[in-house]
């Protein structure tokens, strides 16, 4: 599942758990209470493991953004080294 599915999922069990949490309270029906209140507990873990995906998605675009850009700058000073190097070897 993607994280964006796992945030919206999540979310929505939480609503629903929310829903039933009230109408147990109201009706005074203890077990649909109980029932509610863990399913908005586990749509608040689904939800925020779909944040931790996404966070960590990120976190890895931006790492392969910064090597690539690294390795860009250690090409460019590599082959100005070389040029001064060649510079250097010609005025001899």
């Amino acid at each position: 599942m993607t994280a964006y599915k796992d945030q919206v999922q999540g979310r929505m069990k939480e609503v629903q758990g929310k829903i039933k949490e009230v109408a147990g309270k109201l009706v005074g029906n203890k077990e649909l209470q109980a029932k509610g209140k863990a399913q908005k507990t586990r749509g608040k873990a689904q939800a925020k493991f779909g944040d931790v995906k996404q966070k960590l998605k990120v976190t890895k675009k931006k790492a392969a953004t910064k090597k690539v850009a690294t390795k860009k700058a250690a090409t460019k000073k590599a082959a100005k080294k070389k040029a001064a190097k060649k510079k250097a070897a010609t005025k001899r």
